[in-house]
């Protein structure tokens, strides 16, 4: 019965797959945070219908710079708050002046 275990000497480092959602600032009016909305399409387990469920995230905002109707991407950091778990990572669209 040998068993051999293979050791490495300098294992790469694994950086972990944090999870990232796309969504719309729908206010910011906190200081450093804007709160994001994310919808997604579910199909209903037993009639097969699509529907839109949707979810607010506090994220975090260092410099003020998102605004009200941008689609940002979040992602998921530790807990900077109490109700805030998520940072913004990037501005895909800016929001259409109306």
């Amino acid at each position: 019965m040998n068993q051999t275990i293979e050791t490495s000497t300098n294992p790469a480092p694994r950086k972990a797959i944090l999870q990232t959602l796309t969504g719309r600032v729908v206010s910011d009016k906190m200081n450093k945070t804007v709160t994001v909305l994310v919808e997604r399409r579910v199909t209903h387990a037993l009639y097969g219908k699509v529907m839109t469920r949707t979810r607010k995230y506090h994220a975090h905002d260092e410099n003020n710079e998102y605004k009200e109707g941008d689609l940002v991407e979040i992602e998921a950091c530790r807990k900077l708050a109490k109700t805030k778990a998520y940072r913004v990572t990037r501005l895909i669209e800016k929001a259409k002046i109306a």
